[in-house]
């Protein structure tokens, strides 16, 4: 990795949040149903995600892992239950205060990166700014390039995704979520498509961002190993929590 960042304990003030309710889920449910089959992929699902926290989520496939962290990320509706954002009910929100939320309070990683190939590192990692009002083309241009430097990607700004290792591109993608200085950020297998030194890589990168800046992660993982460097494991089994 070209850059490492420092690790640092929580601050007092971080530690203070820990109690404080970032994201709440009650009795939620997701059915998908077509005309003959109805497939439960949450069944009442009560889960209460801290300020501050990272938390792991595990289960075999398709067991609605990453269903809820779509409902988590206002990117999917639930089919029953309360989501609640900072104690706010979603379902109070406007469409438009809901894409604001999505923008500014939330950042998103994807197992396979999402990358546009035509365009380039430092474009990638700006594109989601372009939807955030009242920032200048100059300002979006410094968050995205302070971004890179964060994840030690300074010196590719002009290269494309393709010319970049699986890692890096992964790092492109967590540039681009901390572009928008999310509160939240949500990792659906962020390590799954990179060998073990790779994967290392990425978790102690948002171990970092965890200790260094107290952003409240939740992470669906397969692996193991990652799981258990972070604060809090849930396991599901067939659309429920298990432990």
């Amino acid at each position: 990795m070209e850059t490492t960042l420092t690790q640092a304990s929580a601050t007092p003030a971080q530690t203070s949040l820990k109690n404080t309710p970032m994201i709440q889920l009650r009795d939620i449910e997701k059915v998908y149903q077509t005309d003959t089959i109805e497939t439960v992929a949450l069944n009442r699902v009560n889960l209460t995600i801290n300020k501050g926290e990272f938390v792991s989520i595990m289960g075999p496939s398709g067991c609605g892992k990453s269903t809820l962290l779509s409902i988590m990320g206002l990117l999917d509706e639930p089919t029953g239950g309360v989501i609640e954002i900072d104690g706010r009910p979603v379902t109070s929100y406007s469409d438009k205060e809901l894409a604001r939320v999505r923008n500014h309070k939330i950042g998103f990683i994807f197992q396979s990166f999402h990358l546009i190939n035509d365009l380039s590192v430092l474009d990638n990692v700006e594109l989601p700014l372009l939807y955030r009002a009242g920032l200048s083309g100059k300002e979006r241009r410094q968050r995205a390039q302070q971004a890179l430097e964060r994840v030690g990607l300074s010196a590719r700004t002009r290269h494309f995704p393709s010319q970049l290792s699986g890692g890096q591109r992964q790092r492109v993608a967590i540039a681009r979520a901390l572009a928008g200085a999310p509160e939240i950020i949500l990792a659906d297998e962020p390590t799954g498509n990179l060998d073990s030194v790779m994967g290392d890589e990425i978790m102690d990168l948002l171990l970092g961002l965890h200790r260094d800046q107290g952003t409240t992660i939740v992470m669906v993982t397969h692996d193991e190993n990652m799981a258990h460097k972070t604060e809090r494991l849930i396991r599901f089994f067939d659309g429920s929590q298990v432990s």
